[in-house]
């Protein structure tokens, strides 16, 4: 298939681009910039990564005149709409108007533009998250974590109308909490960096219960998923769900796979959690490892232990 793809540089994006590839398809990816535009190195390494498999058009945002024209210009099989505004995200200040208007902008113009050339009409897929309102399955009535998760709920929600009335068929891919190579700085790269540098790791929040999926099982997932929505031409919704169990649990599994590959002994601390501002259980709802051909969890650990042990060896005691 060829795909057009927005939302290579992030963490996600950059795994789904390469696996798409892998699969077979061709990838045409837009950037905002070239790889040495990004401020932090982490994603201008991601780009790279993406830039090995991809076609890439830089300067172009998705809505903008540039993108209007990209999506006329060829016979696409699939839109993989990725990106999403994600600036300053963590706050409750972020400004769900402006990133749904980001998210979705001229989109009447870029479906009818991705139609104008197409011997069959493409189909279209959107990301969401389990930390939007009412995805997934958990507690408290399935509320948005954030005004961030609002922005996806009504992303998908304007896609989804618009994508009805232009006739094409749309899918949502919706990730839990990913982990793995190339990651943005968060839990799992706090463990890492904490073990790396001979301290004990802390875990304030070691009664949530979440969801945590190998990136690498995810992109296998969304790349099932995208040929499925080619071929059935239908709306559907994927959820994804890889360890389903407590942050504390979690935790315990992730030093024991990496102490057991690095030899360090990737103590933690488990805090007693008593404050609890977001829903204690947000998970997805498929479990999709058994239907992965392909997918090796064993050779997924080592992949981790091995990129760590490249990005922070120098850092260790």
């Amino acid at each position: 298939m060829k795909i057009l793809f927005t939302g290579g540089s992030s963490f996600t994006g950059s795994w789904f681009i390469r696996e798409l590839v892998r699969a077979g398809h061709e990838v045409v990816a837009t950037f905002r910039m070239h790889p040495d535009g990004y401020a932090d190195e982490l994603r201008r390494n991601r780009v790279s990564l993406a830039l090995e498999h991809c076609r890439a058009v830089f300067g172009c945002s998705f809505g903008d005149p540039e993108f209007v024209e990209l999506a006329r210009s060829e016979n696409w099989d699939v839109f993989c709409h990725h990106a999403a505004d994600v600036t300053n995200y963590k706050s409750e200040s972020f400004d769900v108007a402006e990133a749904l208007g980001n998210n979705t902008r001229n989109l009447d113009a870029v479906l009818a533009a991705l139609k104008e050339r197409c011997v069959e009409p493409p189909a279209i897929i959107v990301t969401g998250s389990v930390f939007e309102n009412d995805e997934g399955a958990g507690s408290e009535g399935l509320p948005a974590f954030s005004p961030y998760g609002l922005s996806k709920a009504f992303t998908y929600q304007v896609f989804r109308y618009q994508a009805r009335r232009a006739g094409l068929a749309l899918g949502k891919f919706v990730i839990p909490n990913p982990f793995g190579p190339m990651e943005d700085p968060r839990f799992t790269a706090y463990l890492m960096k904490t073990w790396f540098a001979g301290k004990t790791a802390s875990v304030n929040t070691p009664a949530y219960v979440r969801d945590n999926i190998h990136v690498s099982l995810l992109a296998k997932a969304y790349v099932n998923f995208v040929e499925q929505l080619r071929r059935s031409r239908e709306a559907i919704v994927l959820r994804p769900s890889g360890y389903v169990e407590s942050q504390g649990a979690f935790a315990r599994r992730f030093a024991g796979e990496m102490s057991a590959r690095l030899g360090m002994p990737c103590a933690l601390d488990l805090r007693p959690q008593t404050d609890f501002p977001e829903p204690r259980v947000r998970i997805g709802t498929d479990l999709v490892a058994d239907s992965m051909a392909g997918w090796d969890e064993v050779a997924a650990w080592d992949e981790i232990a091995e990129y760590y042990a490249r990005l922070l060896g120098s850092t260790a005691k």
